[in-house]
């Protein structure tokens, strides 16, 4: 609003897209920050520690956020001088459960933009320098939730009831070798299940227990194959005690995927501003980005800005 710019929430919940040149709708380059923050408590005393107690920006989100308004900023001022349109995408919920990327690109959001970058800051790489890794740099990213449905019983009288616990607990030992057991071990992937829980109190068994988790991999076919599998495992599992096993499954991000040429235009201006000696190639990682949704309908570049300062700890 202060800086006179056009913008809709239209493509998606609590999403803001503002437009410079909406009149030059014959090219239009989208750049995306997300701005989400994590239910975590920020235990610093830094001065630009959160102000909200239980939720901060983990992942720098409040320096995306910051920095595509800089951008709206500058280019607002030399608008005149750009000759195509640009797209400010402010994305909510790249943490969340939904993924905002695929929540905008369901708003029709890529219809506007011919080519996307994105810029997420990396505390590996030192202040002052820029990465990209050209072609598959991210793991896509699934995560499921296991229920596991039994029947209550008292504690002393278990063979009147079925551990839903019990099934729970053998298919989380049961997933740990069919991963060590049934895939390449030149795979590249993670599968964790960071949450497991059941029952009501010391003396009941259990009724219901459930477990959640999480798939990466630069591989589909990977992908594919562990939600199987680890479908299979949970009602085979569940079936041989006669309790019953429910999988809910989302894939909320895909590969992130660099194109090549965009990577080497990106890096042209970057050298501009930091020096092509600033420039560092980035590795793959594992970790995943919903900016992936986006790349599935035009090419793109993910930017990794170096923030490590360790004389400023």
């Amino acid at each position: 609003d202060k800086l006179g710019i056009k913008y809709t929430e239209k493509y998606g919940e609590s999403s803001v897209v503002a437009t410079i040149n909406p009149e030059k709708a014959h090219f239009t380059i989208g750049i995306r920050a997300d701005m989400d923050a994590l239910l975590i408590e920020e235990k610093t005393d830094l001065p630009f520690k959160s102000k909200t107690k239980g939720k901060m920006h983990a992942c720098g989100h409040d320096a995306h956020t910051a920095m595509l308004l800089g951008t709206a900023k500058a280019l607002k001022a030399m608008e005149d001088k750009i000759a195509c349109r640009v797209l400010l995408i402010f994305q909510p919920s790249e943490e969340g459960m939904r993924s905002g990327a695929a929540e905008l690109v369901k708003g029709g959001l890529m219809n506007e933009i011919d080519v996307i970058v994105g810029m997420h800051i990396e505390n590996w790489l030192e202040s002052g320098t820029i990465g990209v890794c050209k072609g598959s740099s991210m793991a896509s990213s699934r995560s499921f939730r296991i229920d596991f449905y039994g029947a209550t019983a008292h504690a002393t009288l278990p063979h009147t009831g079925v551990d839903a616990l019990a099934a729970a607990v053998r298919t989380y030992n049961d997933i740990q070798y069919m991963l060590g057991r049934e895939l390449n071990p030149f795979s590249k992937y993670v599968c964790s299940i960071g949450k497991l829980e059941g029952g009501t109190t010391q003396n009941v068994i259990a009724d219901h227990a459930y477990m959640l988790g999480t798939i990466r991999t630069f591989d589909m076919e990977v992908d594919s194959f562990l939600i199987r599998r680890i479908g299979q495992i949970a009602e085979n599992c569940a079936k041989e005690i006669g309790a019953r096993s429910e999988l809910n499954t989302s894939l909320k991000a895909l590969v992130v995927y660099n194109n090549p040429y965009i990577s080497d235009l990106v890096l042209d201006s970057v050298a501009k501003v930091v020096g092509a000696e600033n420039i560092v190639q980035m590795p793959e990682k594992l970790s995943s980005e919903d900016f992936s949704q986006y790349l599935t309908q035009t090419p793109g570049a993910s930017i990794r800005l170096g923030t490590r300062n360790e004389e400023k700890g």
